[in-house]
């Protein structure tokens, strides 16, 4: 038997890029949004069509599988589709206003791992290329005989420890200006005037939760953003727990303690009148899957199903994720947060691959552990990392007794 050729897929269409996009630059966030789809996943073949690949094809194909696995696509689900309606609206509204009023900003929030900034970015970069198409590329509100470079979204990280003129940098940075040596009110006019001059039509802050508002700095920096919100620009807010964060309260500052006190939350709408923050943001939840109704569960399965079809293992058969207990037990194993499925699918791909077991199952997942340590891009104690669930206990095999002495009484019973 002759060995097959692998079907014709570039092996650049899966190797790591010569850098990953940095999507808090302008030239970043372009490269990111221009290729966010561009990965080709590893064809799917059978073992026999495998089998007859030649052996440096099939090395090959195992890496082309294992980039794969390392680059599942982003899946919609019935939380993420309910932000998406609500922000795509938002910008929609928000960048065909004529008038010179205040645009009603979002917030998104939800646990750690929960895939807001992915579904936030997505959105708005669909965003940027509609907007784009619409205008040809250019700058609907450039000033004639210029060349200002046009950004309808610009992404901004939250500092961790924020404050305006940090904040300010941050969103500066992002448009590769010049900030040095200026005060907060020249770092302000530089972010109207930057936001103005390319056209901003979104502005997307994440992490916002890293604000914490007993501190005087953070609730000027609250101050600062919402005045961004009077420059045409839709500012989106990203962060975990928004509402228990006091980002929706406002703060008042004891002169004597210099402590910084809260009124409780309303819980209704009869209640106290919104504070200025309230109106001017709309809060949308982006919560993880539930198990506690056949909705729930159905909706699990569903995501599961989708999940399944962009595996490449080889042993892999109909119903390998949905399939027996398989759903109960991946939800048990990740709260039905999607990051920390990702993970685990991530993780037992690259052991199913390496043992050549070739397809999940429990008894190879008990062998996954789900660590969130070693990510350096997130804050902790801002929530931003989720508990990931207790592993269950290894599976002891059971002894056989036919053959075991169980003494004399046993014999004569």
């Amino acid at each position: 038997m002759t060995a097959r050729p692998l079907p014709a897929t570039p092996t650049s269409a899966f190797l790591l890029p010569a850098g990953i996009p940095d999507r808090e630059t302008v030239n970043g966030w372009t490269h990111w949004r221009q290729t966010r789809h561009a990965f080709v996943p590893a064809p799917a073949l059978t073992l026999a069509e495998y089998r007859m690949l030649s052996p440096r094809d099939r090395q090959l194909h195992d890496l082309h599988r294992a980039a794969t696995h390392a680059n599942l696509p982003l899946q919609d689900t019935p939380m993420s589709t309910a932000v998406a309606r609500l922000m795509r609206s938002r910008l929609r509204t928000n960048a065909l206003k004529h008038r010179p009023t205040t645009r009603p900003g979002l917030m998104i929030t939800g646990g750690g791992y929960q895939g807001k900034t992915e579904t936030a970015c997505e959105i708005a970069a669909a965003f940027e290329d509609a907007w784009l198409d619409l205008n040809q590329q250019l700058n609907p509100a450039a000033v004639p005989g210029s060349r200002d470079l046009h950004a309808p979204v610009a992404y901004v990280q939250t500092p961790v420890t924020a404050k305006p003129k940090s904040t300010c940098q941050a969103i500066l940075d992002f448009f590769g200006a010049d900030h040095r040596k200026m005060t907060l009110p020249q770092l302000t006019r530089a972010v109207r005037q930057s936001l103005h001059d390319h056209g901003t039509r979104v502005l997307l802050l994440d992490d916002i939760t890293r604000l914490k508002m007993h501190r005087a700095d953070d609730q000027d920096t609250l101050d600062l953003i919402r005045a961004l919100m009077s420059t045409n620009t839709t500012l989106v807010l990203i962060g975990v727990n928004i509402p228990g964060s006091g980002l929706l309260r406002e703060g008042c500052q004891d002169p004597g303690t210099g402590q910084w006190a809260f009124p409780a939350p309303a819980r209704h709408h009869h209640d106290d009148p919104a504070t200025q923050t309230e109106r001017r943001f709309d809060l949308v939840q982006l919560d993880p899957f539930a198990y506690d109704t056949a909705a729930h569960i159905q909706a699990w399965v569903d995501h599961l199903t989708g999940l399944e079809q962009h595996l490449r293992l080889l042993h892999a058969t109909p119903g390998m994720l949905t399939g027996g207990v398989m759903p109960e037990y991946l939800f048990r194993r990740t709260g039905g947060v999607v990051g920390l499925l990702e993970r685990l699918i991530e993780q037992g791909c690259t052991e199913a691959l390496d043992t050549g077991v070739e397809a999940l199952t429990e008894a190879l997942l008990d062998t996954v552990t789900i660590s969130l340590g070693n990510d350096h891009g997130r804050d902790p104690a801002a929530g931003e990392v989720p508990a990931v669930p207790e592993k269950p206990p290894p599976r002891r095999r059971s002894r056989n007794t036919v053959f075991d002495d169980h003494g004399p009484a046993a014999a004569t019973a």
